[in-house]
């Protein structure tokens, strides 16, 4: 499930690629794959935007089925009992079977949407509503206890039956929720765009608290929780729209600490492990690692190109994608990057749209302040071969997909 386990922490209990050798396989679908990969039994299932949820062979790179949802699948799937869970833009949430293909059982949302809202960015004309095209995820689903979780587009987290995908429970919040439900000690903890966290008893759907987040009434960009919560040692730590990181107490929803990223949004969801967390930002590139306990910045390391991905962990090495097509492993003693694997779409059309000292040429890509301009500047910035998928570790490989359609295994 995303992030490898259901607090999302990030860390993987295998070797990793301290040295990077090359590419082991790589398969390519007819879609960007913004999907984070889920293993389980020697198979790798995937999301891509050709509508397609694939299980591919984990040695060999080789399809073993796929199954056609009908549209974009940008949520992480999840792999328990032997079915594979995910949800589709077309408003419907699926139960696969893991070694068929074969469809279990499907439930449909009120209607999927991305978070609209007037001005949005400042993009022009001021009083139409605008669907964010950078509100890019789908919720990936957290199976508990009998239940899969998830959240949706019709603004409500739903609890269902794994077996038969009868409602639970579900719980309505305030806007569109696409971050994924983390889950520790019985209590789900998720953030929406109505610029609140919430924690609610997994069992029952119950509220325990919320806790209200920074609104930006205007041009709606300094609003909304698209990063998905870690939970680590009685603490939730996530991400924020309104540049904001956060720890809160996961009994009580008191906050311990805020970081300020001075503007720029946190979407990954962090990494926490021996007193440090570690996440990076969008718009200003910073990777920056934390202390854990009082939120006093230990480090930081400037980027050039957004980062949207999660890092992951494995052994000494911490792995970290942007929005370049590059994937950095970063050795956690000396803080340096050991090693750089770009996708082909970023070796093909990243100089195209960079500066050159390698920053991002927004000016060739933004002509105007024009909405339909932002959103075509968008798609024309996503060929570069973006790395929107959060890479995930099994044995001595890495896997991450890119908007060029492929995933790779990197060994």
């Amino acid at each position: 499930m995303f992030r490898g386990d259901l607090t999302h922490s990030g860390i993987y209990a295998a070797t990793g690629v301290p040295k990077l050798k090359g590419v082991k396989w790589s398969f390519h679908s007819r879609g960007e794959i913004i999907s984070s990969p889920a293993i389980a039994n020697g198979v790798v299932y995937v999301g891509s935007n050709d509508g397609n949820l694939y299980a591919i062979d984990q040695q060999s790179g080789s399809k073993k089925w796929s199954y056609a949802t009908g549209a974009r699948i940008t949520s992480s799937p999840a792999v328990a009992d032997g079915l594979v869970y995910c949800s589709s833009y077309d408003g419907t949430f699926f139960a696969v079977d893991a070694i068929s293909g074969k469809l279990k059982w499907k439930f449909r949302i009120a209607g999927e949407r991305r978070y609209t809202a007037t001005h949005l960015h400042g993009s022009l004309p001021a009083g139409e509503a605008m669907p964010d095209p950078f509100d890019v995820y789908l919720s990936s689903p957290a199976v508990w206890r009998g239940a899969v979780y998830f959240g949706s587009g019709d603004g409500n987290i739903y609890a269902l039956d794994a077996a038969t995908g009868t409602v639970k429970w579900k719980f309505p919040t305030g806007d569109v929720v696409h971050a994924s439900p983390a889950i520790a000690d019985g209590k789900l903890y998720i953030g929406s765009w109505d610029s609140y966290f919430y924690a609610l008893d997994a069992s029952t759907g119950k509220e325990l608290w919320r806790f209200k987040t920074g609104e930006d009434p205007d041009i709606h960009n300094q609003v909304g929780i698209q990063s998905s919560a870690t939970v680590s040692d009685g603490v939730v730590y996530f991400g924020c729209r309104d540049s904001n990181f956060y720890a809160l107490d996961a009994s009580t929803g008191q906050k311990r600490w805020s970081f300020s990223n001075k503007g720029s949004w946190v979407i990954v969801s962090p990494v926490v492990q021996a007193g440090k967390v570690y996440f990076a930002t969008s718009d200003s590139a910073l990777f920056n690692i934390l202390d854990a306990h009082t939120g006093a910045l230990i480090d930081t390391i400037k980027f050039q190109w957004p980062i949207f991905a999660s890092p992951s962990i494995a052994g000494n090495m911490l792995y970290l994608a942007g929005q370049d097509g590059k994937l950095l492993a970063v050795d956690l003693t000396s803080r340096k990057p050991v090693w750089t694997y770009q996708t082909d779409g970023s070796k093909q059309y990243l100089r195209a749209y960079s500066n050159p000292d390698g920053s991002p040429n927004y000016r060739a890509v933004f002509t105007s302040d024009f909405y339909d301009d932002l959103i075509a500047g968008v798609e024309k910035i996503r060929t570069v071969g973006m790395i929107l998928s959060s890479p995930v570790i099994s044995g001595s490989v890495v896997y991450v997909g890119s908007s060029d359609g492929n995933l790779y295994a990197l060994e």
